[in-house]
């Protein structure tokens, strides 16, 4: 047992979960309990040239550190990461026992990077520290780059090296034979570490087999507590600690890893942020960073199939490091159908002829606030248009949608639309089966904005400014509440997309209606967030 070792990373990689900002005393304590439950190595958090906050785990100097560890466990090794651009050398003092123990470097596979990281790791140890050797995507490395690098390390002799599952795509026999090349290969005084990501949810059973190998290798694990880290999440302290008590030998002490959960994790477990999701699972089969997976499940505009088919496009040099703008352009391409839709413009114009338009969106204020709707279509009778669903209160004259998977839920009700209520799509969706469907092209209504590029609601005040009307009045345009049940009318429409897209959304949406108010009146028959508004009277 004293060959294996389990290394808690909940500081720094759970920390892509809320930004790293835990709070001061939540640091310390979680590092105490950690510490209680005699995990060997404790990772306080990265080490970054940035403004130090000590709130956050982000740290711009040993000496911030320090005090979080003190009183010091003389069996616990505590450790800190250091990415790219690496902080100054000037910046780490030589080691004196008193702060950190350890420095674990991480880098991609370009030969700048490497060169770079085992230079300065070669720094680190002359000053005293144990030194990791952590290369993104290990799975990714070919044989023979990965020989070529562990001959490096060799030179260096860290006091670890890493294979990293950063995608989250091994299976037994693929980790088992990485694992003995590396065993074969480097040097008998260098530790072999796994850090694990859980897409496939192999993460606990790939460690199993890690502590079932009779080797005389020092092995660390890396886990986290309660699996906390972005995406599909981490090994779970709490699960692979018990099991090697179980199992092996009792070394740790499980309650205070629970109480880390409950007394100091919680507040972040509202709702799920990571875990076992479908999208995550299909950036593991397709070999690629799960932020490609979020990125488009946060778009709640295209199916999981259409997710594995543009995941699929996504060349093998850009697979492992996330590319917002080239996944950004890809999502774009396959949503984009160009028609020519002249005709199709002047009709719906024809349609709307002297009206006012009232574009309705389904926010929580069309049932709180039903009767100013009334009464407004009651005095106006204007030309309203739905957005992505049907109201049940009231009738409207068109549903516009720009959304597929909204498309596909209401598959049924679109195919039982009345003659009075005209049906608008965006070229995206295909396989349209209404004749007298008005479609309009998805590319010329995209805002330049990539948050909120392919907004439905928005995307329909561009098409109205396009056909030169002056006035929009808008009712369910509430804005996004961090409560995502107060978001919607119906249930139905509920979607997953991660509380700070909501916040970031907001922003930019009440940014862009203000811009759009230059040019067009922008009036609210209902409550929003994006704007102080008197809401609608006779006076408009």
């Amino acid at each position: 047992m004293n060959n294996i070792k389990l290394l808690d990373c909940t500081l720094r990689d759970g920390g892509y979960i809320n930004d790293w900002n835990f709070g001061k005393r939540t640091v310390k304590k979680v590092i105490e309990k950690l510490t209680q439950s005699s995990i060997d190595i404790i990772e306080c958090g990265f080490l970054r040239d940035v403004d130090y906050d000590n709130d956050t785990t982000i740290f711009n100097d040993i000496e911030n550190i320090k005090e979080l560890i003190q009183p010091k466990n003389k069996d616990t090794i505590y450790v800190a990461m250091i990415d790219q651009p690496f902080i100054s050398i000037d910046k780490i003092k030589v080691y004196d026992g008193t702060s950190i123990d350890g420095i674990r470097l991480t880098f991609h596979d370009n030969e700048k990077e490497i060169t770079e990281a085992l230079e300065y790791g070669k720094m680190l140890i002359e000053k005293g520290y144990k030194v990791f050797i952590q290369p993104v995507g290990t799975t990714s490395y070919t044989d023979a780059n990965l020989l070529a690098l562990i001959e490096k390390v060799n030179e260096l002799k860290p006091y670890a090296f890493y294979l990293v599952d950063t995608l989250g795509i091994m299976y037994k026999n693929n980790l088992l034979r990485m694992y003995h090349l590396l065993d074969h290969n480097l040097d008998k005084t260098i530790n072999i570490g796994f850090h694990s990501h859980n897409n496939l949810q192999l993460s606990f059973s790939n460690a199993q087999e890690l502590l079932t190998l009779h080797t005389k290798r020092k092995i660390i694990i890396d886990s986290s507590v309660f699996g906390m880290g972005r995406g599909a999440g981490n090994l779970c302290t709490e699960l692979i600690s018990e099991y090697i008590n179980e199992n092996i030998e009792e070394k740790y002490k499980i309650v205070p890893l629970l109480e880390i959960v409950d007394e100091h994790l919680s507040r972040f477990f509202n709702e799920p942020k990571w875990g076992y999701s479908v999208p995550y699972f299909i950036a593991a089969i397709n070999n690629c960073h799960p932020n490609y997976a979020s990125y488009l499940m946060n778009k709640q505009t295209i199916s999981v199939k259409s997710i594995n088919t543009i995941l699929r496009q996504i060349p093998n040099k850009k697979r492992d490091i996330f590319d917002e703008n080239y996944i950004e352009d890809l999502y774009i391409s396959h949503q984009m159908q160009l028609v020519d839709d002249t005709e199709n413009l002047k009709r719906l114009r024809k349609l709307i002829g002297n009206k006012k338009v009232l574009i309705v969106a389904p926010g929580k204020s069309i049932k709180k606030e039903i009767e100013n709707i009334k009464t407004f279509i009651n005095e106006e009778d204007p030309f309203i248009i739905s957005i992505n669903f049907l109201p049940s209160a009231f009738n409207c004259n068109a549903i516009f949608i720009s959304n597929s998977k909204r498309f596909k839920s209401m598959e049924d009700v679109i195919k039982d639309l009345s003659f009075a209520t005209t049906l608008i799509t965006t070229s995206n969706i295909t396989n349209l089966k209404v004749d007298s469907s008005i479609v309009v092209n998805y590319s010329d209504l995209l805002l330049e904005n990539s948050l909120i590029s392919d907004n439905a609601g928005l995307m329909a005040i561009n098409l109205l400014n396009h056909l030169f009307i002056d006035h929009v009045y808008l009712a369910g345009f509430d804005g996004f509440s961090l409560n995502k049940a107060k978001n919607y009318y119906s249930t139905d429409l509920i979607n997953h997309i991660e509380m700070v897209e909501l916040v970031k959304k907001n922003e930019e949406i009440k940014n862009y209606l203000a811009n759009v108010e230059k040019n067009m009146g922008i009036h609210y028959v209902t409550s929003t967030i994006y704007k102080d508004v008197h809401l609608y009277s006779k006076t408009y």
